[in-house]
């Protein structure tokens, strides 16, 4: 008769439905008192993929930034989503990491589930699903590949939700001059060691041409039962010696 009454209780209690805004009205009181407020840390950022005759590879750059100030120089931007599939992320680092972290444990349910290998496609709903339900408020645009029973597959995700599947994807600030490289180079068919290296000339790209791209090429190489990690595959912005003594 207790555990009655007290879901009764609960029941009519009336709960807040929907986002709270209390916090922007707080912040704004506080912006007004001329409280510095906090920036998201931001993965400007470029992010590529491309599909050879055997697989897929990722690639990304490794710098993190804050505004105008660079806070990580080695940020990990490809993350694990299953065994054979992978994930690159751009836009707010909080937001990339917390969105595949939830992706890969969704993932890992299913497989346990059904007790099958997950297809990316399965990877690839999870994904815009969960980005379409806040609207783009989740700063998350990713790149998302893996070779499952169907072959290799490669798709980006944008923030909203939306999504493409092509050969060859760029994304982030620095996907312009990435894009130039590979509709330069890529050629149907092509094998491991030439989307390694164009993978590599394209995020080259990326971090010479856009300040929010930086530090390191990291590339993932995803075959059919097996994936190699390059971390990093070439260092690009060499962090410059000091010219003298200031002790």
């Amino acid at each position: 008769m207790v555990s009655v009454a007290v879901d009764q209780m609960l029941i009519g209690k009336d709960e807040p439905k929907g986002f709270s805004f209390e916090n922007c009205r707080r912040n704004a009181f506080m912006a007004k008192q001329g409280v510095t407020l906090p920036k998201a840390r931001s993965t400007g950022t470029t992010i590529v993929g491309v599909i050879f005759n055997e697989g897929v590879v990722l690639g990304a750059d490794t710098r993190a930034t804050g505004g105008s100030i660079v806070c990580d120089l080695n940020c990990e931007k490809i993350h694990y989503i299953a065994d054979n599939v992978y994930c690159c992320g751009a836009g707010t680092a909080a937001d990339t990491e917390f969105t595949t972290r939830t992706v890969s444990s969704r993932m890992e349910l299913l497989k346990l589930r059904t007790g099958r290998e997950g297809r990316v496609i399965s990877a690839l709903r999870m994904l815009k699903q969960y980005l379409f339900r806040y609207q783009g408020h989740v700063s998350a645009a990713l790149v998302l590949g893996g070779v499952d029973v169907n072959g290799p597959a490669l798709y980006t995700v944008y923030p909203h939700g939306s999504t493409d599947k092509l050969p060859y994807v760029t994304m982030g600030s620095g996907s312009l001059a990435a894009m130039s490289v590979f509709e330069d180079g890529y050629k149907v068919g092509i094998n491991e060691e030439d989307a390694k290296k164009l993978v590599r000339d394209a995020i080259r790209a990326g971090i010479i041409n856009d300040l929010g791209s930086g530090s390191n090429v990291d590339i993932t190489v995803i075959k059919k039962g097996s994936v190699q990690q390059f971390r990093p595959y070439e260092v690009i912005c060499k962090k410059s010696e000091r010219q003298g003594d200031y002790t």
